[in-house]
């Protein structure tokens, strides 16, 4: 994380920064990588680099114009029932781009989300999806999808990057999504608490609910990241789990909107 800022400017500056580290690992793909199948069914590389592009560019919408965004809102309700028009409102643009235009599309689109970003305070609101969120956890999600999407691409093309303590954002927003995940599975939220202790990149460690707690997950920090946004099987990680509870929770985590999937299967 970005030492020196707090609230919103944290999140918004550490957001940038996963953006550019994404970029400069995926920036000099070639034609035949960009069109490498993901582990997200039927989705290519670029069609996860279109699909980060479009929201980026329809949260920047929602930030400066929120009638707008409600208007694009209504639109988009209106394919729901149809997935293929879906996909192609938000993909299809992008599928007929070559790799150097969707890289400048995606930069675009970044820059503007940049830009209306720095207007947000941290009590700010900003309409989306759903309910609307604070700007914080706006932004967060953002990061998040930003970070996810990332380990499709660079699975698909055998790349990494190296993690860094801008996980922190996603490791407090999949502890703060427990009590959905169980919601959007409709099962009833356990009144057990648990306790999650992870070793940041830094070395640094993270906790999340109370000391007392009797049951707990603690491990590296990527590998409860990549859990709770269904990019790794609890199993394939070092996450040691302890109780029911925690087993359960770590079994339908899911720190993203939309409909309940369960993730991959292990490896």
């Amino acid at each position: 994380m970005t030492s020196g800022l707090s609230g919103v400017a944290l999140v918004r500056q550490d957001l940038i920064e996963e953006q550019d580290a994404l970029d400069t690992a995926i920036g000099d793909l070639d034609d035949t990588e960009w069109a490498k199948p993901t582990a997200s069914p039927r989705w290519s590389v670029t069609d996860q680099v279109g699909h980060l592009t479009y929201f980026d560019g329809t949260a920047a919408l929602a930030i400066t114009d929120p009638d707008g965004f409600s208007a694009h809102l209504e639109e988009l309700m209106r394919l729901l029932t149809d997935a293929h028009a879906v996909e192609e409102e938000t993909l299809g643009a992008y599928r007929k781009m070559e790799p150097g235009e969707l890289l400048d599309a995606w930069r675009a689109g970044r820059r503007a989300l940049a830009e209306a970003s720095a207007t947000l305070g941290d009590d700010d609101r900003v309409v989306w999806y759903g309910p609307s969120m604070g700007s914080k956890s706006f932004l967060t999600a953002r990061l998040m999808e930003c970070w996810a999407h990332g380990i499709d691409v660079l699975d698909a093309v055998g790349r990494r990057t190296e993690p860094t303590d801008r996980l922190y954002h996603i490791a407090r927003l999949g502890f703060n999504t427990r009590g959905w995940s169980y919601v959007n599975n409709k099962r009833e939220v356990p009144s057990v608490d648990v306790r999650v202790e992870l070793v940041a990149p830094s070395g640094e460690v993270w906790t999340f609910g109370p000391d007392e707690a009797m049951e707990s997950i603690v491990g590296p920090a990527i590998d409860f990241c990549q859990v709770v946004t269904q990019r790794r099987h609890v199993e394939d990680t070092a996450l040691a789990v302890a109780g029911a509870a925690a087993t359960e929770w770590m079994s339908i985590a899911q720190a993203f909107a939309g409909p309940p999937t369960t993730g991959p299967e292990p490896r």
